[in-house]
């Protein structure tokens, strides 16, 4: 079940929320009345339930626990204790003041616990400390400074006694909300939008529901996800959830950010998450090498990985971007896989020199691509360089050289950076194929000046598509279905780009 919190200032508008979540079959609504500016009348607020089979908690949350409760604590206890009068389902009890709340009526005790600076070490000890206090379900919540502290509370809600709720706050405790249903909550928790959340990385009811299909996750359910640092403004959930569902696999798509110095242990973690399979990007590309027990033949030249397999004991790595951006180029030159190459003699300039521009050059290379690399970074051009037998070009330079082909492998002009471009519109030629890697938004900056100069363009969805197409296949053996993918990807950035 999915949790909805309900924070509103006036009565009315959160028994609006709580009707509209009802009506599109919430299960069940915490009501914060520490958010009610006036006199709390609760008996007004479960009213709205009416017949629905929704299920109510009550809240009232003091600031040093993440609240707004701005009166006494004894008029907090009272708020508390009249909810358990009027007989509503659950009651939100911090552990401390549990004991001092008996047992009455019908409504169940939920126990809480609440970190905005940490996860505690000893979660165990908390744990059985809190299970000793009288409670139908144990809760705790706290910050995750480390993706390890992710699995450090599935495991504890999943070997606890007592129905457990553990979620980790913040962007890293994202998976932790998501993979709930997996390690046997009870539920987990949303917001009713995702604008409004009333807790740190707290997603909302839509977003639970419709992108990661919550209800659906149970202990079976395949893991597969997204790392990268930071990573909300990653597509993938979005396009691999909706292949997932419209082929019938009981599989979620995580996004997962894991910083650099947490790889390793992440790396460890991953089978004890369940994760079969995840989509690598900045900054993890050519360091998650070190992780793997095999490599597909291209990666020993290419240096980077995009995409990862777990099978048993095999820690398997690919690129699909290789695959995808020759296929772009070639398509739009002329064929697939056509011998020659149509890329072959053609002159290419080589925006960036990290884990996107690597792959593209090895194909281009591979092709007989002529390729000049030119990066913000001269070291970096002239390792990419000497890899793959090209010429490093210094950034200030890059807009001398003759070529045929621009390819653009840096986030210049990625959202919200929107206004950028990494070459001046007078630098394009009606008579240059521009290829944009950059996907979010679709049409930036260097893709409108590209066709404003009537230049053939390559867009960054083009080879996000082909990418994820591919990666879907080596996460399920399945084909993909490009046209759904296509068109989820096309919605979630809509005209001007978005984000998670």
């Amino acid at each position: 079940m999915i949790c909805v919190a309900i924070g509103r200032s006036r009565h009315k508008h959160m028994m609006a929320e709580h009707r509209h979540l009802a009506e599109q079959g919430a299960e069940i609504v915490e009501l914060r009345l520490d958010y009610v500016s006036s006199r709390v009348n609760i008996r007004r607020l479960i009213s709205e339930r009416g017949d629905s089979d929704c299920q109510i908690i009550i809240t009232c949350r003091r600031k040093e626990d993440g609240g707004k409760w701005n009166r006494t604590e004894d008029e907090r206890i009272l708020v508390l204790r009249e909810a358990i009068a009027e007989g509503v389902d659950y009651v939100d009890l911090e552990e401390d003041i549990a004991g001092l709340i008996p047992r009455f009526g019908k409504t169940k005790r939920i126990v809480s616990y609440h970190n905005f600076r940490k996860t505690p070490e000893d979660l165990r000890g908390l744990h059985t400390h809190m299970s000793q206090l009288d409670p139908d379900i144990i809760k705790l919540a706290a910050m995750a400074n480390d993706p390890h502290d992710n699995l450090r509370m599935l495991e504890t809600m999943q070997e606890s006694e007592v129905p457990t709720v553990c979620m980790c706050m913040g962007d890293i405790g994202t998976p932790a909300r998501i993979l709930s249903g997996k390690f046997n909550a009870p539920f987990t928790y949303a917001t009713f939008h995702h604008e409004r959340a009333l807790a740190p990385g707290q997603l909302s009811f839509k977003q639970m529901a419709d992108i990661y299909r919550y209800r659906s996750i149970g202990p079976d359910t395949a893991v597969y996800g997204v790392i990268a640092d930071p990573v909300g403004h990653s597509l993938s959930p979005h396009v691999h959830n909706a292949a997932f569902e419209a082929k019938g696999i009981d599989s979620v798509y995580v996004p997962f950010r894991v910083a650099p110095d947490s790889l390793e242990q992440f790396m460890i973690d991953a089978p004890r998450l369940g994760i079969r399979g995840l989509s690598v990007t900045i900054p993890h590309k050519e360091a998650i090498a070190n992780h793997l027990t095999k490599v597909d033949p291209a990666v020993k030249s290419i240096g980077a990985v995009n995409t990862v397999v777990l099978n048993g004991s095999d820690v398997v790595g690919y690129n699909t971007d290789y695959n995808a951006a020759m296929d772009c180029l070639e398509n739009a030159l002329g064929t697939i896989g056509s011998k020659p190459s149509p890329v072959k003699n053609k002159r290419v300039l080589v925006l960036g020199a990290g884990g996107v521009a690597r792959p593209i050059v090895y194909g281009l290379k591979s092709r007989g691509a002529l390729v000049s690399v030119a990066s913000r970074t001269r070291e970096r051009s002239e390792r990419l360089a000497r890899a793959f037998d090209c010429k490093a070009i210094d950034w200030e330079n890059r807009q001398r050289v003759q070529c045929d082909i621009v390819a653009n492998c840096t986030p210049v002009g990625m959202h919200p950076n929107v206004d950028e471009s990494p070459v001046s519109k007078t630098f394009l030629k009606h008579s240059m194929l521009v290829f944009d890697t950059v996907y979010n938004p679709e049409s930036t900056l260097l893709v409108k000046d590209a066709r404003s100069r009537n230049c053939h363009v390559i867009t960054g969805v083009d080879m996000f598509e082909r990418q994820a197409m591919l990666q879907f296949f080596l996460f399920t053996r399945q084909e993909a279905p490009p046209e759904l993918m296509r068109d989820v990807l096309r919605k979630t950035i809509g005209p001007i780009g978005g984000t998670v």
